[in-house]
């Protein structure tokens, strides 16, 4: 697998690494937009049916009133919380494998860990998103289940990262 455009990258990955996967692949699947506009949507559209039961005809049912409420409250407050939320399920799964050794190339990535390794070809993260401090790999599935994250930090040189730009740029397509 390791030719001479082979890239390594050795890392320790990190909660706010993950979380950050986890934001972009919200913005970039299907599925993580319609949340985005679904948690507010549902909020927003909870708090009019309370403002109904207040100021509409009639004697306001305190318990529509509380549950709509308490739904309207629950659902913004828990939508910007979801990608730290699943962002810390997805490190809780990380964090015990400890160091992680990836080698990019133009097959694909393997991950190497004390307890597991793990290839994926390119035709499995067929996209890519570059962040200031990532490169996050991502399936072109509606769900936006496949995610991988190759932290900058990771290769030895500047030079490395050009190289890893460079193989991203060749085998996959930038979002």
């Amino acid at each position: 697998m390791q030719g001479t455009s082979a890239v390594e990258l050795v890392y320790v990955p990190t909660r706010a690494e993950v979380t950050e996967a986890v934001r972009v692949r919200m913005r970039h699947s299907p599925t993580g937009r319609r949340l985005r506009w679904l948690l507010p949507g549902t909020g927003v559209l909870a708090f009019l049916i309370v403002a109904w039961e207040l100021a509409g005809p009639g004697e306001p049912e305190l318990s529509k009133v509380f549950l709509f409420g308490g739904l309207g409250a629950f659902v913004l407050v828990l939508g910007p919380l979801v990608p730290r939320l699943t962002g810390r399920q997805m490190y809780g799964l990380v964090e015990p494998q400890g160091e992680v050794r990836a080698v990019v190339d133009d097959d694909g990535v393997t991950w190497t860990t004390g307890v597991s390794e793990t290839t994926s070809r390119w035709a499995m993260l067929p996209l890519y998103v570059e962040t200031p401090s990532l490169f996050v790999l991502l399936s072109a599935d509606k769900a936006g289940v496949g995610v991988a994250a190759l932290p900058k930090r990771g290769v030895a040189s500047p030079a490395d990262l050009e190289r890893l730009r460079a193989v991203l740029e060749r085998r996959v397509k930038p979002v």
